[in-house]
């Protein structure tokens, strides 16, 4: 499973410059700036996407910091060439241990296509989304800056990250949010880590669930026709198939979260 070992051409300007912004704001602090998510995994579009970056500090930024920080790479002051950028900060005694919490310092999103949002108190968030990217981050972190992932990201174990993929597979089937080939293609990658231990990107994943799946391959390869689009152009999707889809998946999730005890 192969990923890339240098961001996209079209994000290698801005990553920079977001790297530099943060070096000047954290100083000696910081530890390691990671491109995760989509970039990680090889799955970047364009126009679809939004950039994930994990930023790991040591020790913790006053919140003053945390503050200067959000309005530095905040879009426009820091124009955003994706959808959105995902940004996300934590301290390195955190991260460095297996965690099922949110955990953050500062979670930043920002960009022309997503609301802005600068959040620095993690009992406000859903922690499963954290626990999957860190779990995606341990697995292939690409490093834009310092220490690489695996030496400062722990790894989730497999019950927590298989109970956090039972809440995202929750929130995707309430579909609040989120675009139908986005649910579907997630919902195929909760399927193909559950059966593996790995995340794949969504194109993969998608792949190797309609070819192993026939009585679901007509939706997921809507899905993935329509997650070539731009975020504006993108499919709509029958919604009871989607909603059948889904709880197809959750089957699936609960299967493997019994077999592990959770």
């Amino acid at each position: 499973m192969s990923r890339p070992s240098l961001p996209p051409p079209e994000l290698r300007a801005y990553l920079e410059e977001l790297v530099r912004r943060t070096s000047a704001v954290c100083g000696d602090r910081l530890v390691s700036v990671l491109a995760v998510g989509s970039l990680a995994l090889g799955d970047y579009r364009h126009g679809r996407s939004d950039v994930d970056v994990t930023v790991v500090v040591d020790p913790a930024p006053p919140h003053a910091d945390l503050s200067a920080l959000a309005a530095a790479l905040a879009h426009p002051e820091l124009p955003c060439p994706a959808a959105g950028l995902e940004l996300v900060v934590y301290a390195a005694d955190f991260a460095a241990r297996p965690s099922g919490e949110a955990g953050y310092l500062l979670d930043l999103n920002t960009g022309p296509a997503l609301p802005e949002r600068a959040g620095y108190d993690p009992a406000d968030a859903s922690d499963f989304w954290y626990v999957i990217d860190r779990s995606v981050a341990h697995q292939a972190g690409l490093p834009l800056y310092g220490a690489p992932a695996r030496d400062v990201i722990a790894a989730p174990d497999r019950p927590t990250v298989l109970a956090a993929l039972r809440a995202s597979v929750r929130e995707h089937a309430d579909g609040d949010g989120h675009l139908a080939d986005n649910r579907v293609l997630n919902g195929c990658r909760a399927t193909v880590h559950c059966r593996t231990g790995h995340w794949f990107p969504k194109r993969r994943a998608g792949e190797i669930v309609a070819a192993s799946e026939p009585a679901f391959e007509p939706l997921i390869t809507e899905a993935l026709r329509s997650f070539e689009r731009p975020r504006a152009e993108a499919a709509v999707l029958p919604a009871d198939e989607v909603r059948s889809f889904l709880a197809w998946v959750a089957g699936r999730v609960e299967e493997a979260a019994a077999a592990a005890g959770v």
